[in-house]
């Protein structure tokens, strides 16, 4: 089943973090790749830690994409490639009982990803296990395609007062 959890507001990483630790402590094995994250965000140090769980991340993405260059983004548009393929070889092989894919939705919308190779993807490879999708604002076929659809709205948030991302809260 997919499972996407979408919108401005803030938790949908937190969101896949929690379910993925509850997998592992039903014993699951998973598989959690972050796009468009280069891996310094907090809850990866933790779940590195854990057993049962590999993490993949896009240590290319160091600034936002807004401030890459053309080389850049063809770089990381690779890395995410390759990531995506990482998630289905463990898809294919039974590696994994839930699949996190942080930031998919946003790379795959900038077309920071092979767009063929991540359509079949969607297409073909959802069914293999519970499959986790974030991002801000997934497209119609996605929405589609979703078994479960999370909207976080930022009703409220400290940003708007001029309050930056403080680790371990936001990041």
């Amino acid at each position: 089943m997919l499972h996407i959890y979408y919108g401005n507001g803030k938790g949908k990483t937190t969101a896949a973090v929690g379910l993925a630790v509850r997998a592992v402590g039903a014993d699951m094995k998973v598989g959690f790749f972050q796009f468009l994250k280069n891996g310094s965000s907090s809850e990866i140090t933790i779940l590195k830690n854990i057993g049962n769980i590999e993490v993949f991340c896009c240590d290319k993405c160091n600034k936002f994409t807004f401030s890459m260059n053309e080389q850049e983004l063809d770089e990381i548009t690779k890395q995410h490639t390759e990531m995506l393929r990482k998630a289905a070889e463990l898809l294919e092989k039974g590696d994994v009982k839930l699949l996190v894919l942080d930031e998919f939705v946003d790379a795959y919308n900038k077309k920071l990803i092979d767009i063929e190779f991540a359509d079949y993807f969607i297409d073909n490879m959802l069914d293999k296990c519970e499959v986790v999708m974030t991002g801000r604002a997934p497209n119609e076929k996605l929405k589609k395609t979703a078994d479960y659809l999370t909207e976080m709205s930022a009703v409220k948030h400290p940003y708007t007062k001029g309050i930056s991302a403080r680790k371990g809260i936001e990041y």
